[in-house]
């Protein structure tokens, strides 16, 4: 694991005296990423850097790594889980190895294969390439979007890194903020790729490869894609067995480290799975750690603790409060864009804690969107049965829920009532745009209420929400639950989740890994029948079924909760002076992106209880503490 950058200068020849320094700081750049170590190439056309995070092969797996004759250098920052098969072909094949490293295979690999290596790897990554003797730069990234990609042309040079801070130190890339990707961002708390929150600067999509040759040219194409229109024929035992293999077989090969290693828990049935494997397959007790809050409507540490218990882990537990917002500022940098969802905090603090003990952690990430465990696609269920009487419905029901937000003070009633102004709102709209709306953090006419006149002209005529629409619309599936989980894993799950583990972690030095993520596990799981994955309203269905001999039935059988913080609670306390504070600062509102009083009444609504804005409010913080960390 580690950070990568570097360059092509496909104009003219490199002078080291001068492009050293350069690269040298976009390396110091990523130093949270890799604090173990540094190298870089410097060639006739091409610049390359990382910074090491050591996992696998400490002595002697530092990079740049290089082909036998040196025409041919790669840099990667991932694991590559298969690489011991991998390697025994190439080695069959004449191939000679110089380290033990994961990273080696992919040289070999692109001289036998080019891009079609990438079909090969069984990872996370993303990874570049120079190749001498044909003049041309390669950058791919993996399937899912595990680890990060950014990439810009600028004066003859294409200029790529793990993080957009590094690209930053290149000289003459400009620093100015892309108001569409701020629309976007409004919309679903993370810009999605291509785009980034900075004008000409590009994030390489999940599962795509990017060429750059000797002219200048460049070509982009995605080399995989989740396929759910093929079903499998199998029992529900059938289902059950295959979907535990899959993902015993994934979480054994996530294991593999030469470092210490243990595994997020929240208590929730992903990552106890993930738990309840490792301890199967280990002959000492799994170092687990959890992280929660005061108030016990949103905390989930008696959940971990029960899991914890079960599987025999040694256990660790920390609370978040308040005032651990001091690390905001910080936070805002380590996102490089601006980043709304809440849960990034709680979250880089438990990759904090964490990392005291081990160098490497295992996760959940990626159960609910294979096997359909998010509230919205039971809502979707809902919404589809009501359908006949819908406007019938919504009609009294809204009004008389908003009515009953603004009158109670109990968490647990106001969130309720929430969600079900939430679920109300969207009833009669089509599948795709009833699906943007559950999403939306700012719908549209939020929007429109909050820009200024300058922000609303800039954006006239564009619109901007329409990325989650025609992924829906073109999702490789027959039935809407399947669109949903498509959606998920092309967007939600990328886009923000693993964006979330990827900077949480790596902004501590620490290694995440995510068996739900395994491409196979992916696939098998988009060749179920949705009702084995969905059904009726039992989300994880065949999942559950698969572990209910490893995990408690409280555990299988419990609310989800989700990992958000208590933001609506801390915006009517502890931090009520902290958010007016920032957003009705003159450098705030100066921006002319929103109206101020607009935003007032966003505040006041909040404090007196009328509406839940907390992630609104939150997402307008993080956009503001984005602007003053990089100076915009």
């Amino acid at each position: 694991m580690c950070g990568i950058c570097g360059w092509f200068n496909y104009s003219k020849p490199l002078e080291r005296q001068t492009d050293e320094p350069v690269l040298r700081a976009m390396c110091n750049s990523l130093a949270h990423r890799g604090p173990d170590d540094e190298g870089i190439h410097i060639g006739r056309h091409a610049a390359l850097g990382m910074r090491r995070l050591s996992i696998i092969d400490i002595k002697t797996g530092n990079q740049p790594i290089y082909n036998e004759d040196k025409t041919v250098t790669v840099i990667c920052n991932g694991e590559i889980y298969n690489f011991k098969q991998l390697r025994a072909e190439l080695e069959k094949s004449g191939h000679r190895f110089y380290t033990n490293s994961d990273v080696e295979v992919i040289v070999h690999l692109y001289e036998e294969r080019g891009t079609g290596l990438l079909q090969s790897l069984r990872g996370m990554f993303a990874f570049a390439i120079f190749d001498s003797k044909k003049n041309l730069l390669f950058l791919a990234r993996d399937r899912i979007g595990k680890k990060p990609l950014v990439y810009t042309k600028n004066d003859g040079h294409l200029v790529f890194a793990s993080e957009i801070k590094s690209l930053l130190e290149f000289p003459g890339i400009e620093k100015s903020v892309n108001r569409e990707a701020i629309d976007l961002y409004l919309t679903y708390q993370y810009v999605p790729s291509p785009l980034s929150a900075f004008n000409n600067i590009f994030k390489l999509p999940p599962a795509h490869f990017l060429i750059c040759n000797a002219d200048g040219s460049t070509r982009i194409e995605r080399y995989w894609n989740v396929d759910f229109t093929t079903k499998s024929n199998f029992s529900a035992r059938e289902w059950e067995e295959r979907v535990i293999d899959k993902l015993n077989e994934a979480t054994r090969l996530r294991m593999i480290s030469d470092v210490p290693l243990g595994a997020f828990l929240s208590g929730g049935i992903d990552s106890s799975a993930v738990v309840a494997l490792m301890a199967a397959g280990s002959s000492t007790p799994v170092k687990t750690f959890s992280i929660g809050f005061k108030e016990e409507d949103y905390s989930e540490l008696k959940y971990a603790a029960q899991v914890a218990r079960h599987v025999g882990s040694d256990h660790h537990e920390l609370i978040v409060e308040p005032g651990t917002v001091d690390i905001l500022p910080k936070l805002a940098w380590h996102y490089n864009e601006p980043f709304g969802d809440s849960s990034a905090l709680p979250s880089y603090y438990v990759a904090r804690e964490t990392r005291r003990y081990v160098t490497v952690a295992l996760n959940g990430d990626g159960g609910d969107e294979s096997f359909a465990g998010y509230l919205r696609y039971r809502a979707f269920v809902l919404s589809k049965a009501v359908a006949p009487v819908a406007k019938t419905l919504s009609a009294p029901l809204l009004p008389a829920s908003s009515f009953l937000l603004k009158h109670t003070s109990n968490a647990n009633v106001r969130r309720l009532l929430n969600r079900l102004n939430i679920f109300l709102s969207a009833m009669n709209e089509p599948p795709a745009r009833r699906n943007l709306r559950w999403h939306s953090i700012f719908n549209d006419e939020r929007k429109a209420a909050l820009y200024s006149a300058d922000m609303r002209n800039l954006l006239d005529g564009k619109n901007c929400s329409s990325h989650l629409e025609n992924l829906f619309i073109g999702a490789p599936a027959n039935n809407d639950i399947d669109r949903l989980l498509y959606t998920d894993i092309m967007s939600y799950l990328p886009e923000c989740l693993l964006v979330k583990m990827d900077i949480a972690s790596m902004a501590n030095s620490l290694e995440a890994r995510s068996p739900f993520l395994d491409h196979e596990l992916i696939e098998l799981a988009a060749h179920m029948p949705a009702g084995l994955k969905l059904h009726g309203l039992t989300g994880k269905y065949i999942l559950k079924k698969a572990l209910r001999n490893m995990l408690p039935a409280a555990i299988l059988n419990r609310k989800k909760m989700g990992f958000a913080i208590p933001v609506h609670h801390w915006f009517r306390g502890d931090l009520k002076n902290y958010i007016s504070d920032i957003l009705l600062s003159p450098q705030f509102l100066q921006r002319n992106y929103f109206d101020k009083n607009a935003v007032e009444r966003l505040i006041k609504e909040h404090n007196q209880g009328a509406a839940e804005h907390g992630y609104r409010l939150w997402s307008l913080l993080m956009l503001e503490l984005w602007h003053r960390a990089y100076n915009l």
